[in-house]
């Protein structure tokens, strides 16, 4: 049974009605014990609001129904944002009190908008644009927390670089803000980023070459390239810094071994448009491994080759499966049939790993799993229409049998 009230009530109110910087009469009627009582409220009514979008949400059974529902409250929700931060620029609401509670209301909006996101990512369309009101709100959020976490106190010159590198292109990230194509999934990333790495333990010592903040980066999906060639370096020096070839192999096996055994999500990343932060690593250290082998005794090579085997899938066949469509449609129907769960994996990069080395197309013999992954999120609408063209004429077929 659908809750008949309607969560957002007090803060719609609030922001259309009383504070409506339009509204003179009302404006002028508003009182110091009013702003006071609204103040106070303002944070309960944040609660409130949670509490009945989720019973509101958890009554519902049917996706369609829950998916509307989801982005009509994310969409209300920034509609009152952008209602607020357009009062905030008003000459009336730059009083002392006014102001306050402004800020008060803005955070709360805020933090509205992250649960919903948060809670219900699957409903939303993350790879939209984000209004430019928002990105005030999220970039003034970013530069905070920045500056709380370059407070922190961290040992150890690796972790000192990582984490310079780290605040660097988030700095940066932020004034892109501006007049730019900033998505959700892009905020939603940052958001969790800079959350955990407020909460981070960075007195957290590990004998290991990665340490917890890199094992938190990797875990995160963080694949910003400058991070990327400062754990390369770091290998690169560690390697260098013996030169007896039997340790050097060791120790490229060992960082394998390392890297193979943590965690890294494939379905957040910093940047959408590169691999997977622990794919990029592990084919540097397969090259790598691969390498030192032409340089090995051949008493050596037997204990090498073992390893190697495990961590190279079995060659494909080079009768490969022709397709037609291009790899920009590939991308699509095999996203979809990740997403829509027709095909269970642990990961979409799961799919594509397996499927996409025994295919080709008519111009190309050998495709990049990587590169037609990325391409299923930057498809152009001819390339839709085709991939649902193709799959309403296997429909077709199908009715015939």
């Amino acid at each position: 049974m659908m809750i008949k009230t309607y969560p957002l009530e007090c803060l719609d109110s609030l922001i259309l009605e009383t504070f409506d910087s339009n509204n003179n009469i009302k404006m002028k009627s508003i009182l110091e014990s009013d702003l006071n009582l609204i103040a106070e409220n303002i944070l309960k009514e944040s609660y409130n609001v949670k509490f009945e979008l989720k019973k509101e949400i958890f009554c519902l059974h049917k996706k369609g129904q829950i998916q509307l529902l989801v982005r009509k409250y994310h969409s209300t929700i920034i509609f009152l944002l952008d209602n607020v931060i357009e009062n905030q620029n008003t000459e009336r609401f730059r009083g002392a009190n006014l102001s306050k509670i402004i800020d008060k209301i803005v955070m709360v909006l805020d933090e509205l908008l992250s649960f919903v996101q948060n809670w219900f990512s699957g409903y939303l369309s993350l790879d939209e644009r984000v209004p430019a009101t928002y990105l005030i709100v999220a970039r003034k959020e970013l530069i905070l927390k920045l500056e709380t976490i370059k407070r922190k106190k961290i040992s150890g010159d690796s972790d000192t670089n990582v984490m310079k590198i780290v605040l660097e292109i988030l700095y940066r990230t932020s004034e892109l803000y501006h007049g730019n194509k900033i998505t959700y999934r892009h905020i939603i990333y940052q958001k969790e980023l800079l959350r955990h790495l407020e909460e981070h333990n960075y007195s957290e010592k590990t004998s290991s070459i990665f340490s917890s903040l890199d094992h938190l980066l990797i875990n995160l999906n963080f694949n910003y390239s400058g991070y990327i060639n400062c754990l390369i370096e770091r290998f690169t020096f560690n390697l260098n810094s013996t030169t007896i070839l039997e340790n050097r192999n060791s120790m490229l096996l060992f960082y394998f071994k390392e890297l193979n055994q943590m965690q890294s999500s494939d379905h957040v990343m910093f940047d959408p448009l590169q691999q997977n932060i622990k794919d990029v690593l592990a084919n540097w250290l397969e090259y790598e491994i691969a390498y030192s082998q032409k340089n090995v005794k051949p008493n050596e090579i037997s204990k090498i080759d073992f390893v190697t085997e495990q961590l190279n899938p079995a060659e494909v066949d080079t009768n490969k499966l022709e397709c037609i469509l291009s790899t920009d449609q590939m991308g699509l129907i095999l996203r979809a049939t990740d997403e829509s769960r027709i095909v269970k994996a642990k990961s979409m990069t799961q799919v594509f790993k397996t499927i996409i080395p025994y295919l080709s197309t008519p111009f190309k013999k050998d495709l990049s799993y990587q590169s037609v992954r990325s391409k299923a999120y930057h498809a152009e609408e001819r390339d839709k229409q085709i991939a649902i063209q193709t799959l309403e004429k296997i429909i077709k077929k199908i009715k015939t049998y």
